[in-house]
C-alpha cells in the first residue's frame, strides 16, 4: 500500500500542496481528479521523488517504509512507476533497448535477450501493439497517442507495484483513448495498485474506478466513487469549492 501522510510540499519557497492525505489500497484503482492548478501533478511528481520540490513536512509510505527522502532510482526498484503527462523524446534510442536496460537495472538477475525478446513480444500482442514499434527510437516523432501507448508498454515491461499516470488521457481522440484504457484494464491485477490524474470524465468511461478523490488548491477536500463524476460533470467544481 501507498500512503502519502500530510504531505506539505514548496517549489521556491512556494507552498503547492497543503497537507494531502491518500491512501492507495492493493487491487485498486484510484482516480484523483481536480481544476488545472489544484496540485495533481506536482503530487505525482512527488511521489516518484523529482528534485524540484522540497517536501517541509509530512511522509510517503510504501508497504510501511518511509520512501520520502529516497531517490527516484531508489523508489522505482521498490515497485513505484510514474507515466509523464509530457513524455520526452530520446532520439537514437530504442524502445526496445530503453526497456531491456530499465528493467536489468530493476532485476537482481539479469534477463538475456532471448528472454527478453519473448517477454516484448507478448506485452506487445497483449496491447495490441505491432512489433516494429519497439525497434523506433523513444517517442521521437511519436503522435500523442503513440506516446501514451509507448508509457503504457513501459508500464507492462517493468510492471510495477504501484503505477502513477498522469493525464495519460489528454491529447487522445476516442481510439487512441480507447486503446490505452483497454491497455490499462489488461495490465491490472490484484497486486498492483493505479492511481491515474485526469481532468476529465471521458477515460472512467473505459476504466472503472474504486475511489475517487478531488483535490483543491492543495488539499484532497472531497472522496467518493464513480457517482461523484457525475456530480462533478454536471455541477463542476464550483459546487466543491462552496461546500
Amino acid at each position: 500500500m501507498l500512503e502519502i501522510k500530510n504531505l506539505h510540499v514548496s517549489v521556491d519557497g512556494k507552498e503547492i500542496l497543503k497537507g494531502v492525505n491518500l491512501k492507495l489500497e492493493k487491487g485498486s484503482v484510484h482516480v484523483l481528479m481536480g481544476p488545472n492548478g489544484s496540485g495533481k501533478s506536482t503530487l505525482a511528481n512527488v511521489i516518484m521523488g523529482h528534485p524540484k520540490y522540497s517536501v517541509t513536512s509530512g511522509q510517503i509510505v510504501l508497504n510501511g517504509e518511509d520512501i520520502t527522502t529516497l531517490g527516484p532510482d531508489e523508489r522505482a526498484k521498490k515497485g513505484l512507476f510514474l507515466s509523464f503527462q509530457y513524455p520526452h523524446e530520446i532520439s537514437g534510442v530504442t524502445i526496445n533497448n530503453f526497456l531491456r536496460t530499465a528493467l536489468n537495472n530493476l532485476r537482481k538477475e539479469k534477463i538475456n535477450v532471448m528472454e527478453f525478446q519473448k517477454l516484448l513480444k507478448d506485452k506487445l500482442q497483449l496491447l495490441h501493439i505491432p512489433e516494429n514499434f519497439a525497434e523506433r527510437y523513444l517517442n521521437a516523432g511519436f503522435s500523442g497517442g503513440e506516446k501514451k501507448k509507448s508509457e503504457i508498454l513501459q508500464l507492462a515491461i517493468l510492471n510495477p507495484r504501484v503505477a502513477i499516470l498522469d493525464e495519460t488521457d489528454s491529447g487522445l481522440d476516442i481510439d487512441a483513448l480507447r486503446a490505452v484504457s483497454e491497455g490499462i484494464n489488461t495490465l491490472m491485477d490484484p497486486e498492483k495498485e493505479i492511481l491515474i490524474i485526469t481532468h476529465y470524465k471521458r477515460i472512467l468511461e473505459y476504466i472503472t474506478p474504486d475511489k475517487l478523490s478531488i483535490m483543491i488548491d492543495g488539499r484532497i477536500v472531497l472522496e467518493g466513487d464513480k457517482e461523484l463524476v457525475d456530480q462533478l460533470e454536471e455541477k463542476g467544481y464550483g459546487w466543491i469549492e462552496k461546500e
